[in-house]
């Protein structure tokens, strides 16, 4: 008897298989295989990946930033030490006008910027350095006491600069004074004269410490 063939597709035995087909021996319905389907768990983790992507590359931003800012902070601290803090001060030696720009007394005028006092007397002029002879302090001058006065330990000084109270103990410094081609007064602070008790005063002795007035 002759045996029928299987139909061919392409030459190949084709055989097709129903899902709900039945094999051979077993007995019920026939059960159908169910098509493949995603997993909710894998379809999850797969929507989280590009969020957790970005996080990551939040994270190393922030820590390349860190790491560029100490690093840049202590760039700054090492060149500084190329480039010193320098304070800027006046010239020692500067004009300050001429005679008749000073009336009698105490001029104040220069006080904050060089540290003097311009006093005029009726025959002379001269400049005190304002800084008091017990620790350094810069004294007050009182025009109603007539009196320079300290601030810090209570040293009186007179119009002149001669001390008379407190624990100062000598008069404060005068600074070299001097009339210029033009006739300005120029004041040099770096060169002072002294008026010591018990020994020469520079005051009267020594004729830059004052001008003479006509």
């Amino acid at each position: 008897m002759a045996l029928t063939q299987p139909p061919t597709v392409g030459g190949e035995p084709h055989s097709k298989v129903s899902p709900s087909t039945k094999l051979a021996g077993q007995s019920g319905p026939a059960v159908e295989t169910p098509a493949a389907t995603q997993v909710p768990g894998r379809q999850a983790k797969a929507e989280g990946q590009p969020a957790t992507k970005e996080r990551l590359k939040f994270r190393r931003r922030l820590v390349w930033t860190a790491i560029t800012g100490f690093l840049g902070a202590n760039l700054l601290m090492f060149l500084r030490f190329f480039f010193p803090r320098t304070l800027f001060e006046p010239s020692s030696r500067f004009r300050i006008g001429y005679p008749s720009d000073f009336g009698l007394g105490v001029d104040e005028r220069f006080k904050q910027s060089h540290r003097i006092w311009v006093v005029r007397l009726p025959d002379r002029l001269f400049v005190i350095a304002a800084k008091c002879t017990h620790l350094g302090c810069i004294p007050n001058w009182i025009e109603s006491e007539n009196k320079f006065k300290c601030p810090c330990h209570g040293s009186g000084y007179d119009v002149e600069g001669r001390n008379f109270e407190g624990p100062a103990p000598r008069p404060m410094d005068r600074a070299h004074i001097e009339l210029d081609a033009e006739g300005q007064i120029v004041v040099d602070t770096s060169r002072l004269y002294q008026c010591p008790p018990g020994a020469k005063c520079a005051f009267e002795t020594d004729t830059n410490s004052y001008l003479v007035i006509s």
